[in-house]
């Protein structure tokens, strides 16, 4: 939180003359701390609410935001809570898939599969891969969940492993602890990872995935990471530590309502502007608000080499047809 708040005063600090002044209310961790903090908020005459940052909390403050008629940026990566007036300026997983699947297939694969893990990050990444594929013309040639129970990856892995002779892509999407656990449970049921060109999402760019032989020549969606480094020095040069990665979410909040306060009059927060097809450039690269509350980024697509992510392909500079 204090990262968050830090990145929030930096973005303030940055922007030549704001026109906004930021109250920065604590939710405490809790729905109705959120809830408090939000209600505080409006009574004190916010036109705009920046955050919370977890799913639980977001509903609880939008509703305060609600009966004032006033939106709300929360950064939740949970799209269940996005909605009318609540825009999610977060990192969402159904971007980093249709983002590489898109990739995968303009470069001839169309044979994809998906080994995934069952938890709430893995159901929302396996919505958005069957939709993802059909939409451009691909077929799921397999499909395969993991428990929790890591002990049971082995088993998961040699009954998805036949099938996957059928594949010319493998979907793979889990956190830097699980993810190389994952890849080596495939190898030893037997699947020549080598064959197939492995896709991720942004939860790759971590350094225990860039450790992993069996992951190399990987490919995922994610932010082009010179925006993270840039800001990271201009942070750490303010404030003598490095910010959380979500820290940019907040920088990239508070910069667009400076720049909406100083541009955009009397209608500065409203839907119609907030979810301007062009979109808006941020640390993190371009992203817009969709009218449902989620958001679209405009991503990289990096390689796994042995020493870090390599860019294949930068993030695009606008949102075309």
């Amino acid at each position: 939180a204090q990262s968050v708040r830090n990145a929030a005063e930096l973005a303030l600090a940055e922007f030549q003359n704001p026109n906004i002044q930021l109250l920065i209310k604590d939710d405490n961790g809790t729905p109705q701390g959120a809830q408090q903090g939000a209600q505080q908020a409006v009574d004190e005459g916010a036109e705009i609410i920046l955050g919370p940052l977890f799913a639980q909390s977001v509903p609880a403050a939008a509703q305060a935001a609600r009966n004032r008629g006033i939106s709300m940026i929360a950064f939740s990566t949970d799209s269940s809570v996005a909605g009318r007036g609540v825009y999610l300026l977060s990192f969402l997983p159904e971007s980093d898939v249709n983002r590489i699947v898109e990739y995968a297939v303009g470069t001839g694969k169309r044979s994809f599969a998906a080994f995934l893990p069952e938890n709430a990050y893995g159901n929302v990444v396996e919505a958005a891969f069957k939709q993802a594929v059909p939409r451009r013309s691909g077929r799921i040639a397999a499909f395969e969940k993991y428990g929790a129970d890591r002990s049971q990856i082995g088993a998961t892995a040699t009954t998805i492993s036949e099938a996957l002779k059928n594949a010319d892509t493998l979907l793979l999407a889990d956190d830097g602890d699980a993810l190389p656990m994952a890849a080596d449970a495939l190898v030893a049921a037997g699947v020549n990872l080598q064959r197939l060109q492995l896709l991720g999402t942004g939860l790759w760019d971590n350094p225990r995935v860039f450790a992993n032989a069996n992951l190399r020549g990987g490919l995922y969606a994610a932010p082009d990471p010179a925006g993270f480094r840039s800001f990271s020095q201009r942070y750490r040069a303010k404030y003598s530590g490095d910010p959380v990665r979500t820290a940019t979410l907040a920088y990239d909040g508070v910069a667009l309502v400076a720049a909406l306060a100083r541009t955009q009059g009397g209608q500065r927060f409203s839907p119609e502007v907030l979810t301007n097809p062009s979109g808006f450039a941020g640390i993190d690269g371009l992203f817009r608000f969709r009218s449902d509350g989620t958001n679209e980024r405009g991503l990289a697509v990096m390689r796994v080499g042995p020493s870090g992510g390599q860019i294949v392909v930068g993030s695009p500079k606008s949102f075309g047809a």
